[in-house]
């Protein structure tokens, strides 16, 4: 039996300064009670003589009269089972989709555990997301880290939705852990009709926080979602993907606690230990010895002011094995998904694809960095004036972008069809610019494509 204590001195925002209890522990559970009211919170912060408290809820009308906390004794722990797929859930794992309550198989604390880096795996399978630019360009291999770096009033919502429909592993045994964190009302059910409605949903699993829920939420909700997926993964098997969703909307989140707490801030207010923290949720992906399944995962940031070295991107940037851009000017052009490939990277690429792959998305990189280059020089001396390769470059740039990175977002293009639209494209450039093919790939694919038209 728990015992409630007194002891409240002030609240500010959603901290409760507390009188420091003996035998408390940082990152205890507890429970805030006031008139009539039951709150969640979460120990932030442990001193001499005063206990700050995280409440995780609405602490509008609360007063320090008669207010009382009941220690847990245990961390914040979430259940976790198989079930959880094809539902709906908050930040503190409970099912927010009017389906009823979940049978967990097993009950796990949210922060998780470090992994011995000797019992990991490398990462080295391919994984399908139907999407060309990522797939044919920025692969994703299984257990990576590929964050989205996203720009605001790009379609990134839809890009969202289309990945989580459509990432699979190919028929073997997959499932999809979708983490909202701090999204609007309208984004929230744009996610729950776009995705848990799409017919395939009984592989996902999607937890949702609100822009209007407490700051500390959005830092909850991301841990409970890697949690579930850690379980699926590590334990039944799955070979697991994470889509964290947004997470400058996490950093935010984390910049606001820090203050109200008095931290002292780093770059641009954010706290000096965000890389540490960010590094504790990417870090909970990859392949482990002697299991089955696998936990990757795709972060996803929207760039503030488009500014890829600001601190998120940048620090995510540190952690993570790659990045896929998001670009405003193909976004206006109407090119959709609008994936800038040339600054997006997947350092993991070459594990996870063949050699003749290899050679093509490096000709296909190369051919779109001198279309560029053309479209700029013809912007400066206008078209006539460059020269005749230049213009087949540039045409080549023109068709790349209309029929290579331009797909719909119900388009789930195979390999093999991104593949063969970057052949197409390529036997367009004279021979002798096809430098980072080999000769049989010229035969096959080039000059074979060629006799047939």
């Amino acid at each position: 039996m728990f015992v409630e204590y007194k002891g409240a001195r002030r609240i500010k925002g959603n901290l409760l300064f507390f009188e420091t209890v003996e035998g408390v522990r940082y990152g205890e559970k507890v429970t805030v009670k006031y008139a009539g009211r039951e709150l969640y919170g979460r120990v932030a912060a442990l001193g001499e003589t005063v206990t700050l408290i995280e409440v995780l809820g609405d602490t509008y009308g609360i007063g320090t009269e008669g207010l009382r906390v009941k220690f847990s004794g245990e961390p914040f722990r979430i259940g976790v089972g198989a079930s959880m797929l094809g539902r709906a859930f908050n930040a503190f794992g409970d099912p927010v989709d009017g389906m009823g309550p979940v049978i967990a198989d097993s009950v796990r604390e949210i922060a998780g555990s470090a992994y011995n880096p000797a019992k990991r795996v490398h990462p080295r399978d391919f994984v399908h997301t139907g999407i060309s630019a990522i797939d044919g360009l920025n692969t994703l291999v299984r257990g990576q880290k590929l964050p989205v770096f996203a720009l605001s009033g790009v379609s990134t919502d839809e890009l969202v939705a289309q990945i989580v429909r459509q990432i699979g592993s190919m028929g073997e045994k997959s499932a999809v852990v979708f983490a909202a964190i701090g999204i609007k009302h309208e984004n929230a059910d744009f996610f729950l009709k776009n995705i848990m409605a799409s017919g395939q949903h009984a592989d996902t699993a999607l937890f949702v926080n609100r822009a209007d829920e407490p700051s500390v939420n959005a830092l909850l909700l991301a841990r409970s979602a890697l949690t579930l997926a850690e379980y699926l993964a590590f334990e039944k098997g799955y070979h697991v993907v994470a889509v964290l969703y947004d997470m400058s909307n996490y950093c935010d989140a984390l910049r606001e606690v820090s203050a109200k707490r008095e931290e002292i801030p780093s770059r641009k207010g954010y706290p000096g230990y965000m890389y540490s923290d960010l590094a504790s949720i990417y870090e909970r992906a990859g392949i482990l010895k002697g299991r089955e399944g696998s936990l990757t995962q795709i972060p996803v940031l929207t760039m503030p002011d488009d500014d890829i070295t600001h601190p998120i991107p940048d620090l995510t940037g540190y952690i993570t094995e790659g990045q896929v851009v998001l670009d405003r000017t193909l976004h206006q052009m109407g090119i959709y998904p609008p994936v800038n490939v040339l600054p997006s990277l997947s350092r993991l690429m070459n594990k996870g694809i063949d050699k003749r792959h290899q050679r093509e998305a490096s000709q296909l990189y190369a051919a779109y960095a001198k279309a560029k280059r053309a479209q700029m020089l013809s912007s400066i001396v206008g078209e006539e004036e460059i020269s005749e390769t230049d213009r087949v470059y540039l045409a080549f740039g023109r068709a790349f972008e209309r029929e290579f990175l331009s797909q719909g977002p119900y388009e789930n293009r195979s390999l093999e069809e991104t593949l063969a639209i970057g052949w197409r494209l390529l036997k367009t450039l004279p021979p002798s610019e096809l430098t980072r093919l080999k000769p049989e790939d010229i035969r096959r694919y080039i000059q074979a494509s060629q006799e047939e038209s």
